[in-house]
């Protein structure tokens, strides 16, 4: 089964972090238009410039590897099924590791005194939580779906098997191994 939640979801937080890179590394605007983006206005940094090469690479990077991780989730939804013991974890790392870059761009705005930080990033946060739980609920009840198909052809199969049995004690037919009831085993 495929799964389209967790494929549109991957995919959405992927290009939404490119292009959160993208637009750090874009010339003369650096982390103050990626900020813009998300809605935040900066009138001036405190302590360090933000379109310094120092500040804008490593949260470049940073941005770029959350994508990549979101990218490589989307990949693993189209090639594995939800049965598969490892279903869960590129999507948990790329949550986290979301979550991470979030949490050090609150922590490192706050240090600069940009004001209207906190709340642009507890609504991304939340939109994360928010995915990761749909994600999650929806390969789970995939995953449930599989169960219940197994469960149906297992108890079918019981099923089968007792009328089977029930039919040859019926007609005096014994299967392998079993004597009939006159004891001399079979007919």
């Amino acid at each position: 089964m495929r799964h389209v939640l967790t494929s549109f979801l991957s995919v959405h937080w992927a290009i939404v972090f490119a292009l959160l890179a993208l637009i750090c590394i874009d010339g003369d605007r650096g982390v103050t238009a990626a900020l813009g983006v998300l809605g935040v206005t900066v009138e001036s940094a405190r302590f360090v410039d933000l379109q310094n090469i120092v500040v804008v690479a490593p949260l470049a990077i940073a941005l770029l590897v959350v994508a990549v991780l979101f990218f490589w989730a989307f990949v693993d939804s189209l090639i594995n099924d939800a049965a598969s013991p490892g279903a869960d974890s590129v999507v948990r790392i790329a949550f986290i590791s979301a979550s991470g870059v979030l949490s050090m761009i609150l922590i490192g705005g706050a240090a600069q005194g940009i004001n209207g930080l906190f709340m642009v990033v507890a609504v991304q946060l939340a939109a994360l939580l928010a995915s990761y739980v749909a994600m999650l609920a929806e390969r789970r009840s995939a995953a449930a779906s599989d169960d219940a198909d197994f469960r149906a052809t297992a108890h079918g199969m019981a099923k089968a098997a007792a009328h089977n049995s029930l039919l040859s004690l019926i007609s005096g037919r014994t299967g392998p191994g079993r004597t009939g009831s006159n004891g001399k085993g079979g007919r």
